[in-house]
């Protein structure tokens, strides 16, 4: 398990307990929009950043947009090993967009660069049955790299309403709700 509860210092002030890095392996996170992935993986990354580590969290596409400057100015294996070697890789929103050539083979290239060596963090909106839709140009590639990621990863399913709810008009009505509000 990439991160563990022990007696120390980072959930509760009272208790004094803390989560250590323990393994290489990873937690994938997935449920609904709203239902708290994100806060949770960047609780654990606040968890293993008071103990020590370094810790990145970063979107998929936004990871994908700097190794693809990287590339383009000639700096693309030192942004790559610096997302490879982070004790803690936390990876947001996982094939909100399906990979197009070559950020499929650079999310690749990362994960198996990074398996059994570091611990990361995915969330998704999709289901994990559904990962395999983010390849949609290349499924061999994706199954492999689906394959690293879920093999010993701890499956977290969050389900559950969002906590994102509009917030009432001062009259009372939704928002969102025909009409207009006087």
């Amino acid at each position: 398990m990439p991160i563990r509860q022990s007696e120390g210092g980072c959930a509760s002030r009272n208790r004094r307990r803390s989560c250590a890095i323990t393994s290489s392996g990873c937690i994938l996170l997935v449920g609904g929009t709203g239902v708290g992935k994100s806060h949770l993986a960047q609780a654990l990354g606040h968890c293993a950043a008071r103990q020590g580590h370094d810790v990145l969290f970063i979107s998929q596409t936004d990871l994908l947009k700097k190794l693809h400057a990287a590339r383009a100015t000639g700096l693309y294996e030192r942004k790559f090993q610096q997302f490879a070697r982070v004790p803690l890789l936390i990876i947001d929103d996982f094939a909100v967009k399906p990979l197009q050539r070559p950020h499929d083979e650079d999310f690749h290239d990362l994960i198996a660069a990074r398996y059994e060596r570091a611990a990361s963090i995915l969330t998704s909106n999709l289901d994990l049955d559904e990962w395999g839709d983010a390849f949609p140009d290349n499924r061999i590639l994706g199954a492999a790299t689906l394959d690293r990621l879920r093999h010993g990863a701890y499956r977290v399913v969050i389900e559950g309403e969002s906590f994102r709810k509009p917030k009432p008009f001062p009259n009372g009505t939704a928002a969102g709700a025909r009409g207009v509000a006087r």
